[in-house]
């Protein structure tokens, strides 16, 4: 499993002219699923997303894990996008929509996120802060 974690002041999804989730600050975190990602995977990586001490303290230094800040996780696909050969990506390591959004649901409920619509094509809005952004992987 793979997350680009950003820290943002705000954060929004909208499909089909509807806003689905939408956060003040906190993290906005676009999730993608590989072939053979399992419930363990899932469970180490929102645990390491929500220990992430990427928020400043009260000296300014990065040194906050995520506490109380809201979360809005959207599904993504397109991180497994491989672009080595030719110009057109290929998507063959990304899991299988039946095998992702399981875990893409989990991951949210272990974060108590706010989310997108799985498989929808959106709109993502957000102010990063800082900027500050990580790609965070688990295996």
């Amino acid at each position: 499993m793979r997350a680009l974690v950003q820290r943002v002041s705000g954060a929004a999804v909208r499909a089909g002219g509807s806003t689905l989730g939408e956060i003040g600050p906190g993290l906005l975190v676009l999730l993608g699923v590989a072939r053979g990602d399992d419930e363990a995977a899932c469970d180490r990586l929102a645990a390491k997303v929500r220990s992430l001490r990427i928020f400043d303290d009260a000296d300014g230094r990065m040194n906050e894990p995520l506490g109380e800040r809201e979360v809005l996780c959207v599904s993504q696909f397109t991180l497994y996008g491989d672009a080595r050969k030719g110009n057109r990506p290929s998507y063959l390591e990304a899991a299988r929509p039946e095998d992702a959004e399981p875990l893409y649901d989990r991951f949210c409920t272990l974060l108590d996120a706010r989310r997108g619509a799985f498989g929808a094509h959106m709109e993502v809005e957000l102010v990063n802060d800082g900027p500050v952004t990580l790609l965070v992987e688990v295996s």
